[in-house]
Order: C-alpha cells, then sequence, then structure tokens
C-alpha cells in the first residue's frame, strides 16, 4: 500500500496508508472522455466528497475504485475490499433485514455464528437492532438506507465508497442519516468517498471537498471547521459559497 504525508489530519512528517488512491487514471467510452489522468488520494479515515456538474465523472470514479469498472487506464489501489452503499438500498426484498446485512458475509463464508454476532452489533449501530427479522418493503426510506450502511459496514472495510445515499431521502431524514454515518465514522475511522450533488451536504460531513471537472480535478476545498458542524455556521456558508462559485452556481 501507498504512504502519503496528510498535514490535514497528522503531525508533519508522519506516513499515513492511504485508503484509496486513484494515479493518472483514464476511461473513455466512445468518444466520449469520462475521466482524463485523474489523480485522487482519500487517506486513511479521511472523509472525501466528490461533487460536480451532472456527466463529470463522479459516479465512475467510484465505480474505478469499487472494482466495478476495469477498463480503464492508469492505477488505483484501495486498502483491502471497498463497501458501496448507492442511493438506492438494493435489497433483496426475499431476504430479511439480518439476511441482507449478512449477506456478503455469507457468501465469504464466514461461519454462522460470527456472521449472526456481526449482523447483531452492526444493526445495534445504526439503531435496527427491533428489525433484524422485518421485510425490507416495510421499512421506511430512511430505515431502508440504514440498512444499506450496515451491510456495506458488516465486513469492517478500510474504505466506504458512497454514491448519492441520502439524495431520495426528505430533509429530517437526510441530517439523520448525516449523522449516523459521522457517528459511525467516528467509531471505526474508515475512509470514505462521499460521491455528491448537493454542496451542503458535502461541506457538512466532508474533511475535504474535491471537485470535478471533465473528467479530472479542477477544485480542492479544505474544510477544516470542529465537529459537530452547525447548519447556520458562518464559516461553514462561506465553504458552501466559495463551492457554488467554483461550479458557476448563482446564488
Amino acid at each position: 500500500m501507498t504512504l502519503l504525508t496528510d498535514p490535514r489530519t497528522h503531525e508533519a512528517g508522519t506516513a499515513v496508508a492511504a485508503a484509496a488512491e486513484l494515479r493518472s487514471v483514464s476511461l473513455r467510452y466512445g468518444d466520449n472522455q469520462v475521466l482524463d489522468d485523474l489523480n485522487l488520494t482519500v487517506a486513511a479515515g479521511e472523509i472525501v466528497a466528490l461533487i460536480g456538474r451532472s456527466g463529470c465523472g463522479k459516479s465512475t470514479t467510484l465505480r474505478v475504485l469499487a472494482g466495478l469498472a476495469d477498463d480503464h487506464q492508469g492505477e488505483h489501489r484501495v486498502s483491502g475490499a471497498p463497501a458501496v452503499a448507492f442511493q438506492e438500498p438494493r435489497l433483496f426484498p426475499w431476504r430479511t433485514v439480518a439476511q441482507n446485512v449478512g449477506y456478503g458475509l455469507t457468501r465469504a463464508k464466514v461461519d454462522k455464528e460470527t456472521t449472526r454476532q456481526r449482523v447483531s452489533e452492526t444493526l445495534e449501530e445504526v439503531g435496527l437492532s427491533d428489525k433484524s427479522g422485518a421485510w425490507p418493503l416495510t421499512l421506511s426510506g430512511g430505515q431502508a438506507q440504514r440498512v444499506s450502511l450496515a451491510r456495506a459496514l458488516v465486513a469492517e472495510p478500510d474504505l466506504l465508497l458512497l454514491d448519492e445515499p441520502f439524495g431520495a431521502l426528505d430533509a429530517l431524514t437526510r441530517r439523520s442519516m448525516h449523522e449516523l454515518l459521522l457517528k459511525l465514522w467516528d467509531a471505526h475511522r474508515f475512509g470514505i468517498l462521499l460521491v455528491t450533488h448537493d454542496v451542503q451536504e458535502a461541506v457538512a460531513i466532508a474533511d475535504r471537498v474535491v471537485v470535478l471537472e471533465g473528467g479530472s480535478i479542477s477544485h480542492e476545498v479544505i474544510v477544516d471547521i470542529e465537529r459537530p458542524r452547525a447548519a447556520g455556521d458562518a464559516e461553514l456558508a462561506g465553504k458552501a459559497h466559495e463551492l457554488l462559485s467554483i461550479l458557476g452556481v448563482d446564488q
């Protein structure tokens, strides 16, 4: 695994393992250059938000790191097996909540008792211990997304890849999910790459916001604001304003 120095979260000169790295990654579909010499690092325990206009390559970047797109040039490295959660929870409707969460462990042939224990612990962490035997179609949107997060985290990954996971939720549920994600991150300190179209969400969650344009990084904004971050915080609003200006959005 490649080592780097990250002055934002570690003392100067300290070697920090990268949770994910892309080096000179390019990907073309026909005449469409989706990624263009992209370089990106997510340090261990760092939260990076990836934003940009539709079609700029955000989801493709995530797919490359997840191993779902291997027709690219350049290098990609991740620590261990990354976990992925999408905007749609993608739960199996014929499996209970517990069976959905433990599905990956079962496929990896983890023994039944270990699987049962880890599923139980993870469901407790996301506040759904009482829903272990429930069917997905009986869940609310927020509950289903919690199950999706639990399924991603039960394998104890070093890297969590999130593709607009809260985009379909109402404002209050979305804020609750932000709080849950940060609680889980604080407990486990996995690296996170969050793909989002929402600038407010990006500055509320991330340590660093990366702007993708034309398949490569055009800007980077460090969000060195102490957590928890209040929605009306002036400094937070300033970071959001800076990013909206970069994106050319009228305010």
